[in-house]
């Protein structure tokens, strides 16, 4: 029996799939009786994106490191609805924020009814998360925040951008490390937690999180240069089409410019453009799709998941490690 969810991963055990498809049951439901109101509207647009479906990539996640203690103790799926709650919540606000009219295949909470009410909708759902994290105990809420606050930084530093003495590349990297890479950790550490796993084991499961997060941004990021939207889900070339830094452009800006090379001079010269032109963006994704600085993002997310395999080494071997390993394999087969 195999249970295939975000991203690839790969559930293979017979024991393993069962308890994750019922821990993941389990978080379904206990999500939409956690944002329900006195007052039905608010139930509506907080059930907005829950109804719209999603992975339930951190949730998965939480279930399998639960699986290095005891996956049947009562704080894992509270923990669960926590961190989704919160992941839906930033989606909220990340829509205000990018003005963006779709989420999920459906119209955005900020479109549906306005910027106002999709702000407060996101402050809900902090709200009702922090009452069910407040029943997992002093440690889990000192995660959780921890995480939280890293997030927020996170978004504030792509938000302001780099300043004039730092490193644009580094700067990413530490921008995917707190909005992307802090809640995933966050997900393994806390669901090892609420299992009772041995402190080093939490702390191992929460840093393969990060890693892999990270690992998984910057496959997107190759994916939206070489994919033909089929496998992403999005048109190709969308984060260039808009201006955004991504790892790929990110590579080349360091790379030193060729003057014999017509097409590196020809590409700087487009990404120095307004590319919301469908003949300059069509050249610009061509040239991007053939200069070696694409091939360098293949290898760095390579590397990333590779670290984040390796971080998995001193734990137990179990269904669970290995599904954690299949991970690293997906990025691998999504940047190919």
């Amino acid at each position: 029996m195999t249970v295939v969810g975000p991203f690839g991963l790969s559930v293979q055990d017979r024991d393993l799939t069962r308890d994750v498809q019922a821990g993941l049951d389990a978080v379904e439901a206990a999500l939409a009786e956690t944002v329900k109101s006195d007052v039905p509207f608010i139930t509506v647009t907080a059930s907005h994106l829950i109804e719209a479906g999603g992975k339930r990539f951190r949730p998965l996640l939480l279930l399998l490191a639960a699986q290095f203690g005891d996956p049947g103790a009562p704080g894992v799926v509270p923990a669960a609805v926590v961190v989704e709650l919160t992941h839906l919540a930033t989606l909220y606000h990340d829509d205000v924020m990018d003005e963006a009219p779709v989420r999920r295949g459906g119209p955005s909470a900020n479109s549906r009814w306005d910027n106002s009410v999709a702000i407060l909708t996101g402050d809900f759902l902090f709200s009702r998360a922090s009452q069910v994290l407040a029943d997992l105990g002093p440690e889990a809420v000192r995660m959780q925040a921890e995480a939280f606050e890293r997030l927020v930084t996170g978004q504030i530093m792509e938000t302001r951008g780099p300043g004039p003495d730092v490193d644009p590349l580094l700067h990413y990297l530490d921008v995917l490390a707190g909005k992307t890479g802090s809640l995933i950790a966050v997900s393994c550490r806390i669901g090892a937690q609420a299992a009772g796993a041995e402190p080093w084991v939490v702390e191992t499961l929460g840093d393969f999180g990060e890693r892999i997060g990270i690992a998984f941004q910057l496959a997107d990021d190759v994916l939206d240069i070489a994919s033909d939207g089929d496998e992403s889900g999005k048109t190709p070339g969308t984060d260039l089409r808009e201006g955004v830094p991504t790892l790929p452009t990110l590579l080349l800006r360091q790379m030193p410019a060729d003057p014999a090379d017509e097409a590196d001079t020809r590409l700087r010269e487009l990404l120095d453009q307004d590319l919301s032109d469908d003949a300059l963006h069509a050249e610009a994704l061509r040239l991007l799709r053939r200069h070696p600085a694409l091939e360098r993002a293949r290898r760095e997310t390579l590397r990333q998941a590779e670290e984040a395999r390796a971080l998995l080494a001193p734990l137990p071997d179990c269904p669970a490690k290995a599904a954690l390993e299949g991970l690293c394999d997906s990025v691998a087969i999504r940047t190919m």
